[in-house]
């Protein structure tokens, strides 16, 4: 079963390569993996959200479920999995942004994406919400066309994502 699933994930991001991949695109998926980096868009937005009163809640439980997927992603499964990136082991996948100096599984950037857009979905009003799942989601689905990760990273990465942002509204209480 294991084997099955290494081998669907280096098909799938084959397929993506010969077949989806166009020079718009990948200006497009370039730019918003940008965003992703360090989380830094997040972080930045949970800033943004202490500060005021009326989102605070949301900004804090945003800041916790960045906290928690860095934790659990980034720290610990990252470094006890060590998975090679795709572009090093599926034979004549190409990365679009060059070598990334950590391991691949599970996918940092789709954990604190997901586990902001979450927050903000539950958080926000409802068209600032969906554009920032939606968001979110292009995010974790740029690791995939850029050749970066799995698709199985980028599926942890959106479990994990979900469940911080779970864990963190509750903790802090959030509506």
């Amino acid at each position: 079963m294991l084997q099955f699933l290494l081998e669907l994930d280096g098909k799938i991001l084959l397929f993506i390569q010969e077949f989806l991949r166009t020079d718009w695109l990948t200006a497009f998926f370039g730019f918003i993996t940008s965003l992703g980096n360090g989380g830094v868009i997040w972080i930045v937005l949970a800033a943004i959200l202490l500060c005021t009163k009326k989102y605070r809640k949301t900004g804090t439980a945003m800041a916790v479920a960045l906290l928690i997927g860095y934790l659990a992603a980034n720290l610990i499964l990252k470094n006890l999995v060590m998975r090679v990136r795709p572009y090093e082991a599926v034979a004549g996948l190409q990365s679009l942004i060059g070598p990334m100096w950590d391991s691949s599984f599970p996918s940092g950037h789709t954990t604190s994406s997901i586990a902001a857009g979450v927050v903000l979905l539950k958080g926000m009003p409802r068209y600032v919400g969906v554009f920032c799942f939606a968001l979110a989601v292009l995010i974790a689905i740029s690791r995939l066309y850029l050749g970066v990760h799995y698709p199985t990273d980028v599926l942890a990465g959106a479990v994990i994502g979900g469940l911080a942002a779970l864990a963190a509204r509750t903790a802090v209480k959030a509506k």
